[in-house]
């Protein structure tokens, strides 16, 4: 009578098979282990995040409330969609996203286009004491406050001793002064213009240090092949920064309609209305200084939804087309 035997290879297997264990639990641990001190020095960012960013979002209820500050959050009376109903259904509304989107988009061309541009330039510049100073002097608007910016920007603007127009009377270009801040059609150029004077020295400080980060050598093989400085620039500093300029154009379009309300209410006035309304400011005049709380929370909603699905499309487009991605 013959013996069955197991074949050696199938111990061999089920020995292996017993001896490998799942490695991530370890391999997490060993992880956290090697980093704990890192992990530590991020902890407070992670809570304030938390605390600032995700333990608000308990307030969205609001807008499908018609919350009454008196009463607890069980005595509101739930209504559903009844404020976003009424707020797409409101003309002011449609009025207001036209002003947020159009400024939007002109700080998106104009805002986003000119820092790149002037960190290049800036880069070539070979003196070491004038590059610094011009640098220097670029950025230091970005630390002045907006109050201060709209009234350089009125004073400069005004009709009463304005330097724009005594210089546009000075060369003929007009005849008489230009009450710039009344007129409706062009208080987006103005609030645009103001915006790129105040940020386009420091938002070219990210670019520079993307500039800094590409091999000398390529510069140096270039003009060994003849290559001028504008080629230089064209086929190595702008391919050198193509991927900074994705992630920050991504960002960008992700917050295209939360601009903020402060530049549109210090320049604006009543003869601007119409034009200088934007979302925030919509949401402030008729959500809370009216006690409207749940028709407020209701637009802040709308406007981080729309935020959202912008940024996930502009990040599939590029991800799609360039093969980058921030996600």
């Amino acid at each position: 009578m013959e013996t069955l035997t197991k074949p050696a290879s199938t111990d061999s297997e089920a020995s292996a098979a017993k001896q490998v264990k799942p490695k991530w639990p370890n391999g997490l641990w060993k992880t956290v282990k090697d980093q704990k001190f890192l992990l530590l020095m991020s902890l407070p960012f992670v809570i304030w995040v938390f605390i600032f960013n995700y333990l608000p979002l308990w307030g969205w209820t609001m807008a499908f409330q018609n919350y009454k500050p008196a009463k607890t959050f069980t005595e509101q009376k739930w209504v559903g969609f009844e404020h976003f109903i009424e707020l797409f259904s409101d003309e002011r509304f449609y009025l207001v996203l036209r002003n947020t989107l159009a400024m939007s988009l002109m700080g998106l061309l104009v805002g986003f286009v000119a820092p790149i541009f002037f960190a290049i330039l800036l880069n070539e510049l070979r003196g070491t004491i004038f590059k610094r100073t011009v640098q220097t002097v670029s950025y230091l608007p970005h630390f002045v406050s907006w109050v201060v910016v709209a009234g350089i920007v009125t004073k400069m603007l005004s009709t009463d001793g304005g330097i724009i127009n005594d210089i546009l009377i000075g060369l003929h270009i007009i005849n008489e002064p230009i009450q710039f801040m009344a007129q409706g059609n062009l208080f987006w150029y103005i609030v645009t213009a103001s915006d790129l004077w105040k940020e386009m020295g420091w938002n070219a400080i990210i670019y520079l240090a993307a500039i800094t980060g590409i091999s000398q050598e390529l510069y140096e093989a270039s003009r060994v092949d003849g290559a001028s400085r504008w080629r230089q620039m064209w086929h190595i500093t702008l391919p050198g920064i193509r991927s900074t300029i994705s992630v920050l154009f991504i960002m960008s379009i992700g917050h295209l309609i939360s601009i903020g309300y402060e530049k549109q209410f210090l320049l604006g006035n009543s003869l601007v209305t119409d034009y200088s309304e934007v979302l925030d400011l919509y949401a402030l005049n008729y959500g809370l200084q009216m006690g409207r709380y749940s028709y407020g929370t209701a637009i802040g909603i709308f406007n981080s939804v729309v935020s959202v699905i912008l940024l996930f499309v502009a990040n599939g487009l590029f991800k799609k087309f360039t093969k980058e991605s921030i996600m």
